[in-house]
């Protein structure tokens, strides 16, 4: 579904602050696969996902979806298929509108938009029909304003969001990492349950080790810009942590601190 080829990215060129965040990432993303990435701080993960979003524009390289080179296509152009969900639920809701305006913009992503209504009787009862298997009564709360809602409840709302339009490959970028342990654990099994349900080809950025182990087909380490370790199937569920934490040893040369993993 998703090949990159080369993929390199620097931030501030040409200054003595310049960063390479990748370094010619050479990855070819199945149809059906559901990725866990990990990485310490500065490993280039979410430029990763950036690049694959639109929110990037690599410096070299390409990247190919479903045949067609998307390298230099702004977000809108990818919004259709490619949905994103941040670590921080401001950034993949809109806290000013309603649950249903919020669920009515996403369900029109890379559309055109004409001057009809975006919510309708039909919508609404579609909406409340998205919501209900959730369990969190937000069905009920239509009319709320996103920014009343706990952090735990937008990253749900931002999870449907991001498959209603019906995206193809959904790319999470750390979006448990501001929830407490018991929100995350059920965002997570939203989360496994939707990617199951609508059979979502995913990249999932975490620092929980136990979640980039439990959860997926595959595994994808990152270190300085460059993947150090590609894992899937039995061999990948057979990870236990310490052998991850042995791996990011064995890739920084020593460089790196488990506190860094372990964060979460």
């Amino acid at each position: 579904m998703l090949a990159l080829r080369g993929v390199a990215k620097s931030f501030m060129r040409g200054t003595p602050n310049e960063v390479a965040a990748l370094r010619g990432i050479d990855l070819d993303i199945g149809a059906g696969d559901f990725i866990t990435v990990i990485g310490s701080n500065g490993a280039g993960k979410s430029s990763l996902i950036k690049a694959m979003a639109g929110l990037v524009t690599p410096d070299a390289g390409s990247i190919v979806f479903d045949g067609r080179d998307i390298t230099r296509d702004p977000v809108h152009r990818r919004a259709g298929a490619i949905g994103r969900i941040a670590q921080d639920p401001n950034e993949s809701t809109c806290a000013v509108m309603t649950i249903e305006e919020n669920l009515a913009m996403a369900e029109r992503r890379g559309t055109l938009r004409g001057l009809r209504r975006a919510v309708t009787p039909a919508t609404r009862e579609r909406f409340r029909a998205a919501l209900a298997p959730v369990g969190l009564g937000l069905e009920h709360r239509l009319g709320a304003r996103v920014g009343t809602l706990s952090g735990g409840q937008r990253q749900t709302l931002a999870l449907l969001m991001a498959t209603l339009s019906g995206s193809r490959l959904l790319l999470l970028d750390e979006h448990l990492a501001a929830l407490d342990p018991k929100t995350a654990t059920v965002v997570m099994d939203l989360t496994n349950r939707l990617v199951s349900e609508r059979q979502l080809t995913t990249l999932m950025i975490t620092h929980n080790l136990q979640d980039a182990i439990r959860c997926g087909n595959r595994l994808l380490m990152m270190h300085a810009g460059r993947i150090v370790f590609d894992v899937r199937g039995p061999e990948k569920a057979a990870l236990t942590t310490a052998e991850l934490i042995d791996k990011f040893h064995q890739a920084s040369q020593g460089e790196f601190d488990d506190r860094a993993l372990l964060a979460q």
